[in-house]
Formats: C-alpha cells, structure tokens, sequence
C-alpha cells in the first residue's frame, strides 16, 4: 500500500488557489481511476482504490497547510506505512507554470505544508513538485498562493492535471520516468507530435518516367 497526499487548504474560499494545487491532482487522480467516495478520517479527506496493482491511499489534510503533518502522520500510523511510502503532491514556485518534477527526500525549501511533514514524518518522503511560477519578489509569494488561478492558467493547468492522473499508476509502482512522459505527453502533445514526425523517414522522391517518344515525336510536340 502507498499514500497519495494532496497538499492545500480546506473550503471553498481556498478551492482554486494556487496553493491548492495538490488537493487538484488527487481529486483528478480519484476521479479518472474510480476511487470510492471521499470520507472524512486523520484530520482530513480519504479515498482509496487502486492503480495498476497497487493499493493507493489518497489524502487531503484539511488542518491547513501549515499542520499537513498531523494527518499525515495520523494515517501513516494507521496503515503502518513508512515516510518512503508517501508521495506528496504540492505547488512548487521554483518551477514555471505546468512544470513537473519528482523527488525522494530532500528539504522544504520553506513551502509550510512540507516544514510541518519533516517534523512529523521526516524527510524521506516522496514529493510531485507541480510549478506554479514565482511571482518575482518574496514580498508577493503569499498574496500569490492564495490568490484562484488566473483564466490563462486554465489550459495549461488541465493538460498538468491530467498529465499527472494519466501517469499516476506508473508512479504508483515506483516508475518516476514513465510517470514525468505521460505529464509531458499532455502538457507538450505539440512537441512530442513533431518529435514524433521529425523520426519518421521521409519517402524517397518519385522519379519521372523515362520518356519514350522518338526525337521526331519530342520535336513536333515541342511546336505543336
């Protein structure tokens, strides 16, 4: 068993934030792959199902994103899972908009959501940093995350999304590489399509038929 947890904010007013893109990739990931209704239980949202063949636990804390670790950690007990067995999905700054990474282990680089999981879990765990760019100075980072997507961002962020759904079974079985294609193959088709083109051999240029008229015939029809 491996858990899935989205990273955000609880109700409405936070729904479409920026910081709320964690909470996004799981509900699209429940929804594509037939997950059971969610439930409330560890301070948060619970759905489970499976992908491929692997039993996943999705969850979405609702203690704000500043407490993500309580419930997090509540559920790790339950299932006896170790922090290895958790892949958190989060907004991540430092990566343009529709941008996806993944990472075992490492820092918080200061986001709150992972702080407060490398204090109750450590910092073993498994991350999807899903880019949502900087807005340009530090003084303006609140203010951004917590500000809804603007309309532009909408296509982008759906191709993400469902780039991330498409892949989650390859990620559920430990196969970042396979995991990042089907992301890229939503969020670029255009390159991957022209890729696709550019490898495929040209066919050879058709060579005219040999002309078979006499030189009186090519003579008289030249002046005719």
């Amino acid at each position: 068993m491996i858990l899935f947890v989205g990273l955000g904010n609880p109700g409405a007013k936070y729904e479409r934030t920026r910081h709320n893109i964690g909470f996004m990739a799981v509900d699209r990931i429940a929804v594509d792959h037939g997950f059971a209704p969610w439930r409330s239980k560890f301070k948060g949202q619970l759905s489970e199902g499976r992908l491929g063949g692997e039993r996943v636990v999705l969850l979405k804390p609702e203690t704000y994103m500043n407490l993500s670790g309580q419930s997090v950690s509540e559920a790790m007990r339950f299932f006896k899972l170790d922090s290895t067995d958790v892949t958190v999905f989060h907004d991540e700054l430092d990566l343009a908009p529709g941008k996806c990474r993944v990472k075992q282990g490492g820092g918080h680089a200061g986001h709150n959501g992972l702080r407060s999981l490398h204090q109750h879990i450590g910092p073993d765990y498994g991350r999807v940093r899903l880019g949502i760019g900087h807005p340009g100075h530090k003084d303006r980072v609140s203010g951004y995350v917590l500000h809804d997507f603007a309309k532009s961002d909408q296509d982008w962020l759906d191709d993400l999304l469902r780039g991330v759904s498409d892949g989650a079974p390859d990620l559920a079985k430990g196969d970042s590489g396979r995991f990042l294609n089907a992301v890229a193959l939503r969020v670029v088709p255009q390159r991957a399509g022209a890729a696709a083109k550019a490898a495929k051999p040209e066919k050879p240029a058709e060579r005219p038929a040999p002309d078979k008229r006499t030189r009186l015939q090519r003579l008289m029809d030249k002046f005719s």
